[in-house]
């Protein structure tokens, strides 16, 4: 499904291709906001743990959806290196021992940041945890890390928008775009503005 375009030079092959609309994301988001509000109930507010900077985005409509009482807190983690080694750029600014946890991701691929956040936090000993991504790629999983909720799965393509980024660039795209050519992308980083901002409602 690819999205109109304004720029009259993409129009038989636009550098990236509709993937998710506005209107599913809201949809599926207060779908899942309602499944999780009633899964907590009128016990004590989850703590909802962001995974910055990606989540935002989601994060913050999740919690709108929410008709409950909730924590919010954030992390960042350094990307995986080629020796596996990952550090903790932002810690917790709560204490979880004893509370309900979700982790708040963007994008699950490979598993192996979920993973580190899972037994990091287990550590710590919240009385439950779970996890919700927005976008989940199987495809690239290598660790069958558990994934208690997601809001949409992909299949393994390069994609910016709605919190997901290329070079800092696109977070703030209401919609979810696949990109068709990423080394051309890396050589013009502003490539996807003309069309992503063309994007009309629905």
């Amino acid at each position: 499904m690819a999205g109109e375009v304004i720029d009259g030079r993409f129009a038989s092959h636009p550098p990236a291709e509709l993937l998710i609309d506005r209107n599913a994301i809201e949809r599926r988001i207060d779908e899942l906001g309602t499944e999780l509000a009633e899964m907590f109930g009128d016990g004590p507010p989850p703590v909802l743990v962001g995974v910055l900077k990606g989540s935002a985005m989601f994060l913050a409509d999740l919690i709108r959806a929410m008709n409950i009482d909730v924590v919010v807190d954030f992390m960042s983690i350094s990307p995986y290196s080629h020796a596996g080694v990952v550090r903790i750029l932002k810690d917790l600014d709560e204490d979880i021992r004893d509370k309900d946890v979700v982790i708040v991701e963007d994008i699950v691929d490979t598993g192996l940041t979920l993973n580190y956040l899972r037994k990091t936090l287990s550590q710590r000993e919240p009385s439950s945890m779970r996890a919700v991504t927005f976008l989940d790629k199987t495809a690239r999983r290598i660790i069958p890390v558990p994934l208690e909720f997601s809001a949409f799965e992909i299949p393994d393509v390069f994609v910016v928008g709605y919190g997901l980024d290329f070079q800092g660039l696109y977070r703030n795209a209401a919609d979810i775009l696949a990109v068709r050519d990423l080394a051309r992308l890396a050589n013009e980083p502003r490539l996807l503005v003309p069309q992503i901002f063309g994007l009309k409602d629905g």
